[in-house]
């Protein structure tokens, strides 16, 4: 038995169509698992959705839902379980970053990140709650950043809202541990993502900071992710629950 193989899985990936989500995406299709894209930009979607199934042969839908909605997040399950058969994987990813120091930052800006990157994780979740509890287990792994545990000034809201990601993990890791559902969390380092090339630009001598600090002595590329997202959604983590796992070549 291959305890990485995903083939007969179906994973959906939120925020799939480009950057970290979409390295993650092609890393579970690369173990067999068929994938849901979730994403807002309809045209990223599509061609994200159309690689998987060229360059992976596996089977990959997309769709454009609002992470935020209740609503959405059931309809993005019920569409899954349609045309994939299944949900066995969730990726909560998806998120934004608004980029201010705190005395400048808007309450609306805040709220609309950590709606964006916090909330949209619980009512994700909760979308698949009980398919992976009728299917007798499940995997869901959430993105937090190494903002999860080292503050930052230039964007208080992000950093609040990926803390809050790594508690909510282990919250939902206890509660949904009796289901054979496993709750872990991925802390990504600084990887070039269109995220992260808006920081470069934002925030001066960044790059060269990073570089510094990192004993690899490079970025992250989105691929760089795959390892552990497959690790955490296949049958080798099944003990393994509530976990933040850095992945940041030792920043």
């Amino acid at each position: 038995m291959d305890l990485f193989d995903l083939h007969g899985k179906v994973a959906i990936v939120t925020g799939g169509n480009g950057g970290i989500g979409l390295g993650i995406a092609r890393g579970l299709a690369q173990a067999g698992a068929d994938i849901a894209v979730v994403g807002r930009n309809e045209e990223k979607t599509t061609l994200a959705v159309a690689g998987l199934r060229r360059d992976l042969g596996v089977r990959a839908i997309g769709l454009n839902i609002d992470v935020t909605s209740e609503a959405d997040s059931s309809q993005m399950v019920r569409a899954t379980l349609d045309k994939l058969g299944g949900v066995n994987i969730l990726v909560n990813n998806a998120g934004i970053n608004i980029r201010k120091p705190p005395q400048d930052l808007a309450v609306e800006d805040w709220h609309k990140v950590i709606d964006s990157n916090l909330t949209s994780v619980l009512i994700c979740s909760k979308a698949v709650h009980e398919t992976m509890k009728s299917a007798g287990g499940g995997k869901i792994i959430n993105i937090g950043s190494m903002t999860s545990i080292f503050g930052v000034s230039f964007a208080p809201a992000y950093a609040a809202s990926k803390g809050g990601v790594v508690q909510l993990t282990k919250s939902l890791a206890i509660a949904w541990a009796p289901l054979n559902i496993q709750v872990n969390c991925i802390l990504p380092g600084w990887i070039e993502t269109e995220l992260t090339n808006r920081a470069r630009q934002e925030v001066p001598g960044l790059y060269e900071r990073v570089l510094a600090r990192t004993p690899q002595g490079r970025w992250g590329k989105p691929d760089d992710l795959a390892g552990a997202a497959i690790f955490l959604a296949s049958k080798a983590s099944d003990f393994l629950t509530g976990v933040a796992l850095p992945v940041d070549a030792g920043y």
